[in-house]
Order: C-alpha cells, then structure tokens, then sequence
C-alpha cells in the first residue's frame, strides 16, 4: 500500500511540473488515461482536488501547489540520498586475498602496489606467500599467481608478466675459490643453494635445455630454503650457486654482486598469470586490482 502511494505522489509531481498528462505519461512510461486515473484516485484518498483540468491544459491547485512544496525537496533528497549510495556501492572497497610467491611479489606487485593504495584508500590488499598449488576456491583467496601453463582451463587467466628465464649466479667471491661450470653437468662440483617449494615435496631439480633438448640436474649443497629470495640472498653471501630468476638477479649482476654463468643453457618460461575463478560479477576493487598489474607489454 506504501509503494503505491509513493508512486501516486510521483506521479502527481510528473503532471503538476509538465502541466500535461500526455509528456507526463510519456516520462513515467504509462498511458495518459491510466495517469489520469490514477491522479484521480489519489485526489479521492486525500479528499482535494490537486489539479485544475480544461481541455488545453493541467495546472495545480493550491492544495496541489502547497503538496508540490510540500514534496518536491523530499523526493530529490531521496534522489540524491539513492545516487550517494550508488557512488559508494561503486568505489572500489574492501580486501583482496591472493596467494602468490614472494619473486612474484618483489618484481610484479611491488613496482605498482604504493600507487594502487594510494588511488584506492578504500581497499585491503593480503598477499599470503605461497610456493604449493593452492586452490583459490578452498583455500578462499580472490586470486592466485602462477605460471600460464600451470593453470588449470576452468580458470580466468591475466597475463602479469613477459616471458622469462632463470638464471645460475654465485658472487666473485665463490667464483675465486670455485671455476666457473662450463655445461649444467658440472654444478655436480659445485654447492648449490636448493628450494624446496612444497615442504612435503621434492627439491627443485634445476632446468635446462640445449639444442631443443630438455633436460634437469640436481644440484647438491647444504642450505635449502623454500623462498627463493633467501636463495638468492644466499648466493650473495659467497654460500653457493642458486637458480634464480633472471629478473630478480638483475640488480646484483648490474652492480657486480653476482655473476652469471650457463645463460646459453637457461631456457625461457610462460610468463606469470593471475588466476581466479570465473565469475560473473567481480567486486570493483578486485576490477582495479587486475588492471594494475595486468601486463601491457609485448609477448
């Protein structure tokens, strides 16, 4: 009954404003004849005439002058009261869960994530470092990182990364008291810094290939970790050789902290994706989240 009488009232302001069924009609969407009966109802209810009829024009009364005052500034404080709301329901809110390792982090979410948060104060990023294949759905993360061809084919799939590459480094110092290894065969000499992504998994075997040839060595060394920034770290501090990627080595091997050695052997990789579930609503935040670090580049 409520609704109805909101809606009588809208419709009486239409007329009294347009001063004519017809346009009024025309703006509400319904038919001139069922507008007048309405308006006509309406004015039975209240017991007054609202509006002076002759077959040229509609204008109000003063019983229907003083509603329209009456009215008029409470229907457009609704107005803007509803749009508010809407503005707010829009702008980008509320916290986003990805599971991602931390390279990803230090070389694909870092560069962006001061400017995100300052464009969207409104908006919680938790990144939970993870080396496992998590399952975003289970595990109730928005959002993974993972290699394109990791990731299974019910997934949405955002490319946020080149192509790239691993690389074998160790500082100046390890190579004054080791060779340098000439072919992936000879690291067999050498200590190698491991990782062992899953804890109740097997060490990395490190990867190569050669003349189309693929193939892994398992490094031997006395320092694993499962966080490949602490391999790295360690392959600074004289402890071994660690296979790192090559992004992520970049800065050392610039300012002679590390060496590279075996490039001709380190192949390339899918660049990394963020992948959810598909959905057909994502939040805004999320929305603004995947344009920031979605890659723009070529390849």
């Amino acid at each position: 009954m409520m609704q109805t009488k909101v809606n009588d009232l809208q419709a009486f302001l239409a007329v009294a404003r347009d001063q004519s069924f017809t346009r009024a009609a025309a703006k509400l969407g319904v038919s001139p004849s069922a507008l007048s009966h309405t308006i006509r109802a309406l004015e039975e209810r209240l017991g007054v005439r609202l509006l002076a009829r002759t077959t040229r024009n509609v204008a109000p009364t003063e019983a229907g002058e003083r509603l329209m005052r009456s009215i008029a500034p409470l229907f457009a404080q609704i107005s803007a009261e509803l749009e508010a709301l809407g503005e707010l329901r829009d702008k980008p809110a509320g916290t986003i869960r990805i599971t991602c390792t931390d390279d990803t982090i230090e070389l694909y979410l870092r560069p962006v994530l001061a400017g995100f948060l300052r464009s969207y104060p409104d908006i919680t990023l938790e990144l939970c470092v993870d080396y496992g294949f998590t399952n975003v759905v289970e595990e109730r993360f928005d959002a993974g990182i993972r290699l394109g061809e990791a990731i299974s084919k019910d997934m949405v799939a955002v490319r946020i990364s080149p192509d790239w590459r691993l690389a074998v480094v160790g500082s100046p110092d390890y190579f004054a008291r080791n060779p340098p290894p000439e072919t992936p065969h000879a690291l067999a000499q050498h200590a190698c810094v491991n990782i062992r992504p899953n804890p109740s998994g097997a060490v990395y075997a490190w990867e190569f290939a050669k003349d189309g040839k693929a193939f892994t060595v398992k490094g031997e060394g006395q320092l694993v970790f499962n966080s490949i920034v602490h391999v790295l770290n360690a392959a600074v501090d004289g402890i071994g050789l660690a296979y790192v990627p090559q992004a992520l080595a970049a800065p050392y091997l610039a300012d002679g902290r590390l060496k590279e050695v075996l490039a001709d052997w380190c192949p390339y990789f899918q660049g990394y994706h963020l992948y959810y579930p598909n959905r057909r609503q994502a939040s805004p935040a999320f929305i603004a989240f995947v344009d920031a670090i979605r890659y723009r580049g070529a390849g």
